[in-house]
């Protein structure tokens, strides 16, 4: 079966709007009616006009379309998990929590911060506590925003996105589990030990490599990766942020070597542009959806069974939504 021509096909009769994250395979991504980044995915899938979202992505952007819109149908043809959305559930968040509450710190003092990389669960309990969703694009003002309260700031799941944004307003950070409890408490902002696995792949001695190699060379990364990597790097920004700096702000004869997910560099330009590893950055679970799969999650809205439909509990779906809207206030 030709998979590509039966989409295609099946998209023209059926009331869907298909988006995929830039990290998708190039064979998914191109036949995707929208694509970006989770915050931007999530944002023009409420706003598309069919009935039907059918999201190529890993499970907690398809939530967040669902929490967003919870009258439309939200489906995804792989329900596949992001790792570091994996690393925290309600019990691990709730267990910090009480590590910190028996060092002295009330969960009253506490303003809790979640990255868009957690589940629906996670967003309300953060939603219960007065807390915000954050991007890595809106991290540093939502933080900003945070400390107004005068609380200590509980960033999960990414140790290395709330490490490297502390770093860029000039506050301390710890990670509990890591560093001392007496280090933790005294800490502006705390962080969950979570991280990426993709972006833990690059190395300072990638970066030497180089900039050896190529003395003029731009190193541009994003802020999940460690924060030694994120001090050398000349610019460091979301995956849009990124894309708009290489193909827009950058002259195309400007050799960049980038620090991010291998699927998303290898379609910014045709040359000049190097990936930062010496193995291929590839996220295993957002390489999952494949065409089949695509087409099935179509062929089930034809045939009306709508598989791997995201359904969220009323509850969670309250507190994550207001988590959500915290964001966008900011």
């Amino acid at each position: 079966m030709d998979f590509k021509e039966e989409i295609l096909k099946l998209k023209e009769k059926l009331d869907v709007t298909i988006v995929a994250h830039f990290y998708q395979k190039d064979e998914v991504f191109e036949l995707a009616d929208i694509t970006g980044d989770s915050l931007e995915l999530a944002k023009r899938a409420v706003a598309a006009p069919n009935q039907n979202i059918l999201f190529c992505g890993v499970g907690f952007m398809g939530q967040s379309v669902k929490v967003l819109a919870p009258q439309k149908r939200v489906m995804m043809p792989k329900i596949a998990c992001c790792a570091m959305a994996k690393m925290i559930d309600v019990m691990y968040y709730k267990e910090n929590l009480q590590l910190l509450n028996d060092a002295g710190l009330k969960n009253e003092d506490i303003l809790p911060i979640t990255y868009i990389n957690s589940s629906a669960e996670v967003k309300a309990e953060v939603g219960k506590m007065g807390g915000y969703v954050c991007t890595s694009s809106n991290a540093y003002k939502i933080i900003n925003k945070g400390l107004e309260s005068g609380k200590k700031i509980f960033f999960v799941p990414d140790r290395c996105l709330g490490q490297n944004f502390a770093k860029q307003i000039g506050l301390t950070s710890s990670v509990v589990g890591v560093d001392s409890i007496e280090d933790v408490i005294k800490s502006d902002i705390i962080c969950f030990n979570g991280f990426c696995s993709v972006h833990q792949l690059f190395t300072v001695e990638d970066i030497e490599f180089y900039r050896e190699k190529y003395p003029d060379i731009i190193v541009a990364v994003h802020p999940e990766c460690d924060v030694e990597i994120v001090d050398q790097a000349d610019f460091v920004g979301s995956t849009s942020q990124l894309i708009k700096y290489i193909t827009q702000d950058l002259d195309p004869e400007q050799k960049v070597v980038v620090g991010t997910e291998y699927n998303m560099v290898n379609r910014l330009r045709d040359k000049n542009t190097y990936v930062l590893s010496s193995t291929k950055p590839e996220c295993p679970t957002m390489n999952e959806t494949t065409l089949e799969d695509l087409y099935n999650a179509l062929k089930s809205i034809e045939d009306k069974t709508f598989d791997n439909e995201i359904l969220i509990d009323d509850e969670v779906q309250e507190y994550a939504k207001i988590a959500l809207e915290r964001m966008f206030t900011v």
